[in-house]
């Protein structure tokens, strides 16, 4: 809760792989509130006091889920209003904008998000989605500590370079420090 706050600020992009994770964690157990709290956030927290806060968090979350029929699969509805907005964010700087930083940073991934989307289940994504989808299952591949190939890292890090300043746009334009018409 307290690092989903602190990512939604700082990175979206890390705010939104997160909660992907959360969205997996709460799945795993089968939307069990007792036991997220008692065998997975009560062990990484430091101090008990933020246990109803935590509590409160993820009653919301389940309840979300439940009500967006995110049981099995998918991502709640703030997260997908997200993604549109990036997707929106990255059409305009290759589109409108022309920000020459940018498009080369997408034709650097390019290759790999193809190859990506070729090789997934995403198909019917586009740039933006299957970028999330390629950063969440590299955290997943970390996360049971397999092994990436040399050829594979580098693909990752063409689309996260891509990701990351793309993230970092869309604080600006959050901030309102973009201004689309003088370009």
């Amino acid at each position: 809760m307290l690092i989903a706050q602190q990512k939604l600020e700082e990175n979206i992009a890390e705010y939104i792989l997160y909660m992907y994770q959360v969205e997996d964690v709460i799945r795993a157990y089968n939307f069990d509130l007792d036991a997220i709290i008692d065998q997975y956030v009560r062990p990484q927290l430091p101090d008990e006091s933020f246990i109803p806060q935590y509590t409160n968090w993820y009653k919301g979350l389940i309840r979300d889920m439940k009500d967006q029929l995110k049981q099995k699969s998918g991502h709640l509805l703030e997260l997908n209003e997200i993604l549109v907005e990036l997707s929106f964010l990255h059409n305009t700087l290759l589109g409108q904008v022309n920000d020459t930083k940018y498009s080369g940073l997408v034709e650097a991934a390019q290759p790999f998000i193809e190859e990506f989307k070729q090789k997934s289940n995403l198909k019917d994504k586009n740039d933006v989605e299957l970028l999330f989808g390629a950063m969440y299952m590299k955290l997943l591949l970390r996360l049971q500590k397999k092994e990436i190939s040399p050829e594979t890292e580098e693909a990752f890090d063409a689309m996260r370079i891509m990701l990351a300043y793309l993230a970092q746009t869309y604080h600006k334009m959050k901030r309102g420090e973009l201004d689309f018409l003088s370009n």
